[in-house]
């Protein structure tokens, strides 16, 4: 499950050589049953499509997704920490799903998100200080979980965000004041 590269030197009969161009090899990922190209594969729309168990870790092979849709699915179990390789991502909905556990700090690797929606959950612990990372997001819906603590105040360095949803969590603590740097229509 590495990806190769890989040039073939072909000799005929007579001795003479001739050598291909290097072509880099592709591999598939196998995810609830489906097989899908690391190299080829860009968008991933399984929302409401009856998936159960785990989010396999094995996600984060596809590195050249850019669209992740598991909505409404019976998702469970916590969000893999390998979701962080998918760098190429700009939109991410886990929305409705029975995920559990915190929200993984690798989520800061996915700079260039624009729209993340992780609502409707069982999340629990902090919002990590690494989604002041996602400067790209526009759009940011963490509500209906169990998330606990203070919003980090490092929320305030997402500058493009227009849509901010945290409500139906169990946050304490004061609004960081950067949040009212932000562009949103309040």
């Amino acid at each position: 499950e590495v990806l190769k590269y890989y040039q073939i030197t072909i000799e005929d009969v007579w001795g003479l050589q001739s050598t291909s161009n290097i072509e880099v090899g592709d591999y598939e990922v196998e995810l609830w049953g489906e097989y899908y190209s690391v190299l080829n594969d860009t968008v991933l729309y399984l929302d409401n499509s009856g998936l159960t168990g785990e989010i396999p870790p094995e996600i984060g092979n596809l590195i050249n997704l850019t669209d992740l849709n598991l909505r409404e699915n019976q998702l469970t179990g916590s969000i893999p920490p390998e979701i962080g390789n998918l760098t190429n991502l700009e939109k991410l909905f886990l929305y409705g799903n029975q995920l559990t556990g915190s929200l993984p700090p690798e989520i800061g690797n996915l700079t260039n998100l624009t729209y993340l929606d992780l609502s409707q959950n069982q999340l629990t612990g902090s919002i990590p200080p690494e989604i002041g990372n996602l400067t790209n997001l526009g759009s940011l819906f963490l509500y209906g979980n169990q998330l606990t603590g203070s919003i980090p105040s490092e929320i305030g360095n997402l500058t493009n965000l227009v849509v901010l949803r945290l409500n139906n969590n169990q946050l304490t603590g004061e609004i960081p004041e950067s949040i009212c740097d932000l562009n949103i229509p309040w």
